[in-house]
């Protein structure tokens, strides 16, 4: 999706892309975060990306993410999280802008989900055990 924006002051091209970045098996990490949608990214090459994330929680996604775009030389890569978890378990990243910070707790609502249910939720709660058996995969 691509469009131009024009104001007064700002006059820039802005393109919109979308992936997505799997890392979980129910409420556990795998330890692996599987790339789901481009797959050539050589045009990012000299652009600056704003990366627009649901939640932040150990960090180490978003860190894997990071270097796998810096292979392509972008000019600067920011991120935007809506949820920064405070967790023990952080690998120590901290996006550039946050929307809130939420217990060490799975959430899910307002577009987080728990294996796709839950994501159409109006509101962010947390799943209770009963929950979590109930769909598990």
């Amino acid at each position: 999706m691509e469009r131009y924006i024009c104001s007064c002051e700002i006059n820039m091209s802005v393109k919109v892309e979308f992936i997505r970045l799997k890392s979980y098996h129910n409420i556990s990490s795998t330890g692996e975060v599987e790339v789901i949608g481009l797959s050539d990214l050589s045009h990012l090459t000299g652009k600056d990306i704003l990366i627009v994330e649901d939640i932040i929680d150990t960090g180490r996604t978003m860190t894997k993410a990071l270097k796998l775009l810096k292979e392509y030389s972008p000019n600067t890569v920011q991120c935007a999280s809506l949820l920064l978890k405070r967790t023990d378990k952080s690998c120590g990243y901290v996006p550039e802008f946050i929307g809130f910070s939420c217990p060490d707790e799975f959430v899910l609502g307002y577009g987080l989900d728990y294996n796709e249910f839950f994501r159409d939720l109006p509101h962010i709660g947390i799943i209770n055990e009963e929950g979590i058996k109930h769909f598990a995969v």
